[in-house]
């Protein structure tokens, strides 16, 4: 059984579909996607329905991203929130637009259980974004931190890679765990494509709600598969560029 970790979908359905036929994904892989399902492209509606439809079929972890917990709330309240909006909100809430109530209930169901982080028998940790307790993520005092946080990443890029972890000064933060897989802040703001790791921590967004493409990672042998950039496949729309 391969363990795969997905990136930053942002409504990216089609570049989802060319990811998991590139990686050949069959039934006895394990797929944990990192979060934020929605905001960026077009398909937010169809990416949710294809996820609760793939569950159905194959082993899957859903991970909550922040954009997923403001399409929540918008889709519980109604609430109007401008910066959603600007953020790639737009796009799903048009999608959304004459959505049956029967379906509105399924995607609320489906992004009310999913999960702050997974933790599996190896001490490898999944989640969005990070944490911020210097004791572990069963310790951390604010939940959305899970989804929100970028300390975690800003201090893996900062960390000497000649600092071994037996000095004081290395960050405890990062001993907790094995190795830490993270999505949310995407590579492209360092210029980069293709997943990173920075000390035991690895990044798989690779900005495919702007103009890079859709990741997925082999946890075990860091193989890696990448989508087209997600734009080519939505060439009309502006997704969060």
């Amino acid at each position: 059984m391969r363990k795969l970790v997905i990136g930053d979908i942002h409504s990216g359905l089609k570049a989802l579909e060319q990811l998991l036929q590139k990686a050949a994904v069959t039934t006895n892989d394990h797929l944990i996607f990192l979060g934020d399902y929605v905001d960026g492209w077009s398909d937010a509606v169809e990416t949710i329905n294809y996820l609760i439809a793939l569950n159905k079929t194959h082993n899957c972890t859903f991970i909550r991203g922040n954009h997923d917990e403001l399409c929540l709330n918008w889709l519980k309240t109604d609430e109007h929130n401008d910066t959603w909006v600007l953020h790639g909100g737009q796009a799903t809430q048009t999608s959304y637009l004459g959505i049956d109530n029967a379906t509105k209930k399924e995607h609320i169901a489906f992004l009310e259980n999913l999960e702050n982080y997974y933790l599996d028998e190896e001490n490898r940790l999944f989640l969005h974004a990070g944490f911020t307790n210097l004791k572990g993520v069963d310790f951390e005092y604010f939940e959305k931190t899970f989804y929100w946080d970028r300390t975690l990443w800003e201090l893996a890029l900062a960390v000497d890679r000649a600092l071994a972890k037996e000095d004081k000064k290395y960050p405890p933060r990062l001993l907790k765990y094995n190795e830490i897989y993270i999505g949310h802040t995407p590579v492209t703001r360092i210029g980069k494509t293709v997943p990173q790791n920075a000390a035991n921590v690895y990044n798989i967004d690779t900005g495919a709600a702007f103009k890079g493409p859709l990741s997925m990672l082999n946890v075990d042998t860091k193989e890696v598969w990448q989508s087209d950039p997600v734009t080519t496949f939505y060439p009309t729309e502006k997704g969060r560029n």
